[in-house]
């Protein structure tokens, strides 16, 4: 499903050369739950930029099922950001003071998904997520943790490839970290390939496979 072979991504500023990444290399089967898991600063959110189609690596190869994300114009890559990835963040990037379903309907809307199947799967995966009561709630009546789940719903929404989690228990209370975790494994037994970013070890522990990565490097 992934397959970075590599890939280095080197930021100039001023004349002064950062390296984020130096000869980075592995693979992500289809139906894996894998974490890459390192300290701030390591480079793996400049990881999850480029396996998202956020950003190009300055050398080295990325291929999505089977296609060089590099080799692509910027069309092409948005129609990969929209129908084969699945984001989910840390920080839910909901709209505030729209309802829990039309927040999972939007990016079926921008996709020309027709209304009522989007409204019928915007449902579905809110029931998924323990939401079913929930829909007509705007999003800041939700906790941090329902928050995180209307993500996890919107995320999965377009039955994209993978989904891209980066910190997503950052923002919210251990137990609802823990209530999260559950979910992306039930989504994983379903046979969802999910890709984490996380710094802490107990979240990172409910992978199939952790990725460390220290300075910009894989270390295990």
């Amino acid at each position: 499903m992934i397959k970075a072979v590599h890939i280095s991504k080197v930021y100039k500023n001023d004349g002064v050369e950062t390296v984020a990444l130096a000869d980075v290399s592995f693979e992500i089967k289809k139906g894996e739950f894998v974490a890459i898991m390192g300290p701030s600063g390591s480079g793996k959110s400049t990881l999850m930029h480029i396996l998202g189609a956020l950003d190009s690596p300055t050398s080295g190869d990325y291929f999505l099922d089977g296609q060089n994300v590099g080799k692509m114009n910027q069309d092409d890559l948005a129609e990969v950001r929209n129908k084969k990835i699945g984001f989910i963040f840390q920080s839910y990037n909901l709209l505030p003071r729209t309802t829990a379903l039309k927040n999972v309907i939007l990016p079926m809307a921008y996709a020309g998904v027709p209304k009522k199947e989007r409204e019928e799967r915007a449902k579905k995966y809110l029931e998924m997520v323990g939401l079913g009561d929930r829909i007509m709630y705007l999003s800041n009546q939700l906790s941090g943790g329902q928050q995180q789940r209307v993500a996890i719903a919107r995320g999965i929404s377009m039955r994209p490839s993978i989904l891209l989690a980066d910190e997503p228990t950052g923002n919210i209370a251990s137990t609802q970290a823990e209530e999260i975790m559950s979910i992306f494994k039930e989504l994983n037994s379903q046979g969802h390939t999910i890709v984490m970013i996380t710094h802490e070890p107990g979240i990172a522990s409910h992978a199939q496979r952790i990725i460390h990565i220290k300075d910009g490097r894989i270390e295990a």
